[in-house]
């Protein structure tokens, strides 16, 4: 495993493999890694000859200074992580190395930004596609792997791949919990113990959730699920939609969609974690 810290030297690596006919796995992430990153690596080493791990807090995507402030950073943790799999090259380079100059692209995706976290994150999304594009060009991967708790970046980064015709195949990945359900994450570091023993109660309750879709409506699954978590001292949600997972618009009944998903933000004090379940109809 090689760490590099300049584009000019991870193409250079990156060309002499495509020379050999290598084919290129990418895992883009923002450091502070888990289990649910390592299983990204792990299925890029199985779909790919080459595997290429990005680390970079991207400042652009932060619409919040103290978020960014307090995304936790820990790279010699990340690089011991990455050296118990098949990871070739891990790159980790500057702000300026990124962004040599300012980014001042406008992506325009639709109905696909301006709902739940475009809504409520006002410019992250144009963010995640400048440096996603970004990485993507000084990459040039073969396929890139992201997890699916992330479901609306995932469709922006598919759009934003289709509107820059960037030869890239997305492979989407299962999202990866903790043994009591908590979809990992790396803001799961920053909970308290009293916030982190209660925030299973999300992913507990989409679940559940599940289980009353026959014969409750949308509406009425929507307030049993947010009601449920904001009994909890400890948890406030932001969001819930049931959504079209195609389009991500909310829909009214469960037969407008043959891919139905619910999507949901909860703030545990400061800390914002985001969770969804697909509904089996």
């Amino acid at each position: 495993m090689q760490v590099v810290n300049t584009v000019e030297k991870l193409q250079q690596q990156i060309s002499e493999a495509k020379k050999s006919g290598l084919k290129v796995g990418f895992v883009p992430t923002m450091g502070a890694l888990h289990n649910g990153h390592v299983s990204l690596v792990k299925k890029a080493a199985n779909e790919s000859d080459l595997v290429v791990v990005s680390i970079f807090v991207n400042p652009t995507q932060f619409n919040n200074s103290k978020d960014l402030e307090r995304y936790p950073r820990d790279l010699k943790t990340d690089l011991e992580a990455l050296s118990k799999v098949k990871c070739d090259f891990v790159f980790a380079p500057s702000v300026d190395e990124v962004y040599p100059e300012e980014d001042n692209r406008q992506f325009n995706f639709g109905d696909l930004e301006t709902v739940m976290e475009g809504k409520y994150r006002p410019g992250h999304f144009n963010g995640v596609a400048q440096v996603v594009s970004r990485l993507f060009r000084m990459v040039t991967p073969d396929k890139a792997f992201f997890g699916l708790k992330d479901f609306q970046q995932l469709a922006i980064i598919r759009a934003m791949t289709r509107q820059l015709n960037l030869p890239v195949e997305i492979v989407p990945c299962d999202t990866i919990r903790e043994k009591d359900g908590l979809a990992m994450s790396s803001r799961n570091m920053l909970l308290s113990d009293a916030q982190r023993k209660n925030a299973p109660l999300i992913a507990r309750t989409l679940f559940e959730s599940c289980n009353f879709v026959a014969g409750t409506s949308v509406q009425g699954v929507k307030k049993k699920v947010v009601d449920t978590i904001n009994t909890d001292a400890e948890l406030d949600v932001e969001y819930f939609e049931i959504v079209d997972g195609y389009t991500l618009q909310t829909v009214d009944n469960w037969d407008e969609s043959d891919y139905i998903v619910g999507c949901i933000a909860v703030f545990a004090g400061e800390i914002r974690l985001i969770d969804n379940v697909t509904y089996k109809l």
